[in-house]
């Protein structure tokens, strides 16, 4: 059996003063709330960097600029053929509220300090994806 799902796009935001950007969001598959990064699907031929910036600002009430691809993983090629791609976003802010809608369960924005890396080792993001992204914006060389 393959899934084939739509493609992903998980956003490091990082705040002007180098914060890292954190939503909770109820995660049915294991029954409690997830500590990640923004993200969400887009729509298949959809650019990962260009088309992801009116979901985060519309889902997370987020704006930034200096965009970039970091990289393309596959989630689980075993099962799934789609990817997730991951952005980082410099510079964000709040410039709405963050929407709520009937499938992405209660969400509140989190901030995370300066060291993304220390962040994935404290053992608060368990999001096998997230941590890659975080792994990948530190090879980076932004930490």
């Amino acid at each position: 059996m393959v899934i084939d799902a739509p493609d992903w796009v998980n956003v490091i935001a990082l705040t002007p003063d180098g914060q890292l950007v954190l939503v909770r969001q109820f995660r049915f598959g294991v029954d409690t709330f997830s500590l990640e990064i923004p993200g969400g699907m887009i729509d298949r031929g959809e650019d990962p960097v260009a088309g992801r910036r009116a979901r985060v600002a519309r889902g997370d009430g987020l704006c930034g600029r200096d965009r970039r691809l970091l990289g393309t993983v596959h989630p689980n090629p075993a099962i799934q053929s789609n990817r997730c791609h991951l952005v980082l976003v410099e510079s964000a802010v709040q410039s709405g509220a963050v929407q709520m809608g009937p499938r992405r369960g209660d969400r509140g924005l989190d901030r995370a300090g300066r060291r993304r890396v220390r962040v994935g080792r404290d053992g608060r993001i368990t999001h096998a994806l997230v941590l890659d992204a975080l792994c990948s914006s530190s090879r980076s060389g932004r930490r």
